[in-house]
């Protein structure tokens, strides 16, 4: 199962680095770390043919053009192992990506995230998951409340997420060649 991911530019990554390294110092908390780099997923999958992937990929970068998104707040995905993230805001090039992506890829495709839907998509950046526990949800939360999460961040490239190991590691990276309009 391989990742369709936006990585954040590196002043939202360095921030959510900041965030997820103090979870860990106060609370242990490092499941996140799976992917060490902060990220958007827009979609999970199992592709055959990485080359044709790769190929896509490239393409729809060449016609897409850079856009940003809004982040507000924080999010609970709940269950016996919460997951703390921070809501990514749906907007029109969003959607049109992930909508694009989700239909052409699922033809390529032997299997889909299914929380990847475009119907059921929750796009987010997530902040702890995996070793979170309900009784830790409290405290973590409370820590939390100190920051503010109203960012702007410009989306510019997508990434392939592979699993490697414990780790989703970066398989290549490409970059949205259309210049942001402002």
């Amino acid at each position: 199962m391989i990742a369709i991911t936006s990585l954040l530019d590196a002043t939202h990554s360095a921030r959510v680095t900041e965030l997820t390294n103090h979870l860990e110092k106060n609370f242990g908390l490092t499941g996140v770390q799976i992917t060490p780099y902060p990220h958007l997923t827009l979609l999970t999958a199992e592709i055959p043919d990485m080359d044709e992937l790769k190929h896509y990929l490239d393409q729809v970068c060449l016609e897409t053009q850079r856009f940003t998104v809004r982040t507000t707040g924080l999010g609970v995905f709940p269950g016996q192992h919460p997951v703390i993230y921070i809501p990514v805001l749906r907007t029109a090039p969003l959607n049109k990506l992930h909508a694009k992506l989700h239909r052409d890829m699922s033809e390529m495709s032997t299997e889909m995230g299914v929380f990847y839907n475009p119907n059921m998509w929750l796009p987010h950046i997530s902040l702890a998951l995996g070793d979170t526990t309900p009784e830790l949800l409290g405290p973590v939360l409370a820590f939390l409340c100190d920051y503010t999460f109203n960012w702007e961040i410009t989306i510019e490239n997508l990434t392939i997420l592979q699993k490697s190991g414990d780790f989703f590691l970066k398989e290549e990276e490409f970059h949205l060649r259309k210049e942001l309009i402002a």
